[in-house]
């Protein structure tokens, strides 16, 4: 598999589309179809088809392939690592580190989803005193994660690899500054689980891409931006009553005591206010 910013995309005329850059020479790395309303329905509907299949194969069945789409990753992580610096910028160590970071919870999660989610006792209070109760958590069915731009492999990562391992299937609209790394993902993916492709779909596109995610049908949102994508988000989440989870930006806060070490903490500032070139949502920000 070749770098997905270097294939050559070939889109018929008619489709729009927008570019991906490279941010530190403005260069146009590739450009990308804006999937339709009508499209990113029919992505969910596969999705939904294929969830019952991916649901079918327990926890167990699922740490399988979730390992081997961990291995392609590991596999290949340099080759990411390159993608990830020259779409999103950041330098090729700190891509390593975001994707070793997203490595771990694939594996985290799919190694602990059988003792986290399966059947177990709870107390039945009170009132059933006389009962037994039983808890058993069931994936929601497909689940739609639209992602950032600064952290683009790790932080969706954060929504799907959980999904995954619960049993649901994923849509996942990545930021469109980024649109070739979530891209990236989708044909590892591909590479690792041939028989059901399905399971994890990218859309790409713009704003309104991310809006009709909302509005196609799934069963759960979980969303990483600013808080007015936040709240776009919720709108149009509301229409339908889809639950929505979103981690929005910050303001963050540093607090230094009178009895500091005044260059420790200097160091400190710089360092949590320059980190990711500033692009992170814990980053100091007053």
């Amino acid at each position: 598999m070749t770098l997905a910013a270097d294939r050559p995309v070939v889109l018929p005329d008619s489709v729009e589309t927008f570019d991906s850059l490279d941010p530190g020479t403005g260069q146009v790395l590739a450009s990308h179809p804006v999937h339709s309303d009508e499209q990113v329905a029919a992505a969910v509907a596969r999705a939904r088809e294929a969830a019952q299949w991916w649901q079918e194969q327990g926890t167990a069945g699922r740490r399988t392939h979730l390992k081997a789409w961990k291995g392609v990753l590991a596999r290949r992580i340099h080759e990411l690592a390159d993608l990830v610096h020259k779409e999103n910028g950041k330098p090729h160590p700190d891509a390593l580190l975001e994707i070793t970071l997203a490595i771990d919870h694939i594996e985290w999660s799919s190694k602990h989803a059988a003792k986290l989610l399966g059947l177990r006792r709870v107390p039945a209070g009170l009132m059933a005193a006389n009962q037994q109760a039983l808890l058993e958590y069931q994936p929601l069915g497909v689940i739609g994660v639209i992602g950032p731009w600064n952290y683009p492999v790790f932080t969706p990562m954060g929504s799907i690899a959980y999904a995954l391992a619960a049993g649901n299937a994923v849509v996942f609209k990545p930021s469109e500054y980024t649109p070739a790394i979530g891209l990236w993902l989708e044909h590892a993916w591909q590479m690792a689980v041939p028989e059901r492709p399905d399971v994890l779909q990218v859309v790409t596109g713009l704003g309104a891409t991310g809006a009709a995610v909302c509005r196609a049908g799934v069963d759960k949102i979980a969303v990483t931006g600013s808080a007015a994508t936040g709240r776009k988000v919720m709108a149009a989440c509301s229409e339908n009553l889809v639950p929505v989870l979103m981690e929005c930006g910050g303001k963050d806060a540093m607090i230094v005591d009178d009895d500091a070490d005044v260059a420790a903490a200097a160091d400190a500032a710089l360092w949590g206010g320059m980190s990711n070139a500033g692009q992170t949502c814990i980053g100091i920000e007053r």
